[in-house]
């Protein structure tokens, strides 16, 4: 019987180990998966000014593209 509940109690470490190594892979993903958040959001806000930039600008200042 004593056996059977050291038998136990090492499953139990080993679990309580593996929980621990996957809780703490989660969230290190979840913070890069923030980050990346964060950089795409930049990325977006560039491209939109840019485009908006581009909208505005004023076409008899550009130089005609035979130039």
């Amino acid at each position: 019987m004593d056996d059977r509940i050291n038998e136990l109690e090492i499953k139990l470490a080993f679990q309580e180990d593996l929980l621990d190594t996957l809780n703490s892979t989660v969230a290190r993903q979840q913070h890069q998966i923030d980050l990346l958040q964060e950089q795409f959001r930049a990325l977006y806000q560039q491209v939109r000014s840019a485009a908006t930039t581009a909208a505005e600008a004023d076409p008899q200042q550009e130089i005609p593209p035979h130039y």
